[in-house]
Formats: C-alpha cells, sequence, structure tokens
C-alpha cells in the first residue's frame, strides 16, 4: 500500500536541456519528485538544481551528484531519466536497470536494435519497467485521432500517413551540436525527429510493422575522418500490407515544421503540431476542411508545461504503472518497434536506397 501512495523518487541523469521541461513535468505530475540529479561535475548539477528550483520548487531540494554512478546506486532514487547522447545510453540503462531502477529513456533509444534489445532484456531480467520519453503517445488527442481513423465514413481504410518534422539548425550547427555528431548521435536527424514520424506511423497501423522500407540520405555532417556522418537531411517511404503507405521527411536544415496527414478512403486528418503542441496553432486537428479549434476541444494543446501537458502525463502515466507494480509491457515494444524500422531506413539509405525488408515477426 505504502508503494502506491508514495511520490515516485526520480533522478536526472544528465542536465542536457529537455531535461528543463521534464523537471517542471515531474513536478506537475502529482505522483512524482525529483529527489537527485547528476552531471559530470558537482557544479553542474547543482546550478542546473538552482535553475530549477527557482522556476518549478520542489520541497526538499533535490541532491546534487557529481557522477552518474553516485545517482545510479542512490538507495533513494526509485527511477531514472536519462537524456544522455544516443551512443551513450545503452551501458547506463543497463547499470540502472542492474540497481533496480525504471528507466525513461530519451529517443532514438540506442545505436540500433541489438543495444535497445540489451537494454530491454537488462531491465526484464531486474523487473523494472522502461519507456521511451515520446510524450505525444500520452496526449488525449491521440485518442480523438483514433475514432475518427477508425471510423468508415469520416477517413475510413487508410491509405496513406506522410509527416515531416524539421527545424533549422543554428550557424555553425554542424560544427558545434552533438545532433550533428556521429560518435555521439549516429543517426542524426533520422533519430532525433524521424524516430517520431515513424512512431505516429506505427501507431496508425495498430503496430503493424511495414513489410518493407527505403530511406534516402539526403544531407550528412561531415564525420571526423573527412567521410559522411550523421544524417542532417532524411526521407523515407515504409511500405505497409494492404497498398498502405508512410513518407516522412526530417532535417536540421529546413524551417520549423512538425505536421502529420493521415489519408483514407473517405477522408483526412491533419494535425499541424503532431509533436509538440505549439501555441501558434490554434487547430487541434482538421478533418477534411473541417477545423476543430483547441479552444473548443477541452485538450490541453498549450506550449507551456502544465500538470495536463502530454509531458506531464507521461510521467504521471510512469509512476502510476510502477507504484501500483504492474509493469507496462506495450511501452518497451513500441520503442522495440521504432527503432526497428529506424534501423531498416538507414539500412536503406546506406546502401544506395535500395529497399529493405523486416522481420514478419517484428
Amino acid at each position: 500500500m505504502e508503494a502506491e501512495t508514495r511520490a515516485l523518487r526520480w533522478g536526472i541523469l544528465s542536465t542536457a536541456r529537455i531535461a528543463v521541461k521534464n523537471w517542471k513535468a515531474i513536478r506537475l505530475s502529482g505522483n512524482s519528485i525529483v529527489r537527485a540529479v547528476a552531471s559530470r561535475s558537482l557544479e553542474g548539477s547543482r546550478r542546473f538544481i538552482a535553475e530549477q528550483q527557482a522556476d518549478a520548487p520542489f520541497e526538499s531540494e533535490p541532491e546534487a551528484l557529481g557522477s552518474y554512478a553516485e545517482l545510479v546506486d542512490h538507495p533513494e532514487v526509485d527511477a531514472l531519466y536519462i537524456p544522455l547522447p544516443t551512443a551513450l545510453r545503452k551501458d547506463w540503462v543497463v547499470r540502472a536497470a542492474a540497481a533496480g531502477k525504471h528507466v525513461l529513456c530519451e529517443k532514438p533509444c540506442a545505436v540500433s536494435v541489438a543495444g535497445l534489445d540489451e537494454m530491454l532484456e537488462a531491465c526484464r531480467r531486474h523487473g523494472v519497467q522502461f519507456m521511451d520519453g515520446v510524450m505525444f503517445m500520452h496526449n488525449e488527442r491521440l485518442e480523438r485521432v483514433r475514432e475518427l481513423i477508425d471510423d468508415p465514413r469520416k477517413v475510413g481504410p487508410v491509405r496513406r500517413i506522410h509527416s515531416a518534422f524539421s527545424f533549422l539548425g543554428a550557424e555553425r550547427f554542424r560544427e558545434g551540436n552533438i545532433r550533428a555528431q556521429a560518435d555521439l548521435e549516429p543517426l542524426g536527424c533520422l533519430g532525433d525527429l524521424g524516430w517520431y514520424s515513424i512512431r505516429y506511423a506505427l501507431w496508425v497501423m495498430h503496430w503493424q510493422l511495414p513489410q518493407r522500407v527505403t530511406g534516402r540520405i539526403l544531407a550528412a555532417a561531415e564525420a571526423s575522418d573527412g567521410g559522411a556522418g550523421s544524417p542532417l537531411e532524411f526521407s523515407g517511404e515504409l511500405f505497409f500490407d494492404g497498398g498502405v503507405s508512410c513518407g516522412f521527411y526530417c532535417s536540421f536544415l529546413a524551417n520549423g515544421q512538425q505536421w502529420v496527414t493521415v489519408s483514407g478512403e473517405q477522408g483526412a486528418v491533419r494535425i499541424a503540431d503532431f509533436v509538440n503542441p505549439n501555441d501558434a496553432c490554434d487547430v487541434a486537428y482538421q478533418l477534411g476542411h473541417q477545423r476543430i479549434p483547441k479552444a473548443d476541444c477541452g485538450i490541453e494543446l498549450g506550449s507551456t508545461t502544465t500538470a495536463d501537458s502530454q509531458e506531464s502525463k507521461m510521467f504521471r502515466a510512469f509512476a502510476d504503472a510502477v507504484r501500483r507494480g504492474r509493469m507496462n509491457q506495450d511501452w518497451p515494444q513500441w520503442a522495440r518497434r521504432t527503432q526497428q524500422v529506424v534501423d531498416a531506413c538507414l539500412a536503406s539509405a546506406k546502401s544506395g536506397h535500395r529497399e529493405v525488408e523486416l522481420s514478419r515477426d517484428g
């Protein structure tokens, strides 16, 4: 009974920028607290905590730690939020699981599905929960859109899914941002942005894997050896059973956009801000030419983190599962299937745009 009522105690492993948003989400979840934060230096974690406490304070100030190992071994931390660079995640997730810590891992989860399998096996073996940090999976808007997609009179059988997620990197992005560094983020924009488009397509298709995929690297950073590095601009095509297809575009070189359109035999539904709700967009979704205003839909779809924002709901759902002792088996599989498709798209791109088939057993 105590486990069901006590707040889940989080440790934040790394002070990456996304951790700022998720600190506030944990604060507003209603069933979680941040117990400790670890950086590569004690001063770094102290500074991070001071900045976040000034904006979204916890009653008891979280403890500052000067190494990741201290956080993994902390006896008063139940779960870890891990926003480390992709190439560093596997070892720390495996160590966290071995220490009995539940894991919410940023995406892309791993460099490859083989690495992710090691992470998931460690979590299974030690009986801890795993989830990737795709916030929109916890937004009520998905339920509304599902009703439209599955309604044979409104959208009907799906024929095509099309999406784009991009932002224009600041000047010198290629040289200074870790997302363009192959040793830390080898999947580049495909992992950082394409993950969302692929996840949405899998969700639309009720988690059915595509039969085959193609991918194309449209632009890449330069690797340290002078060769091609991480993808900076990428396009992909997924082909599902029944003739359903999905096209996606992701880029660090194009202005900001994050839209998805699902086209069916009877109609189409479009979302202009499917990844992160944006105040600049006043439409929750569009069915054909009918625009459903955010103000009228009764769903929290703003840019500011609140108790009802998708990020707060993500941490709330995670903590609920852990506190009740009912591990969610779907979350790890959603991550694995997304990683499978990412891997296949990259393999296609690196082999001259040839089609890559996915295993039928998933």
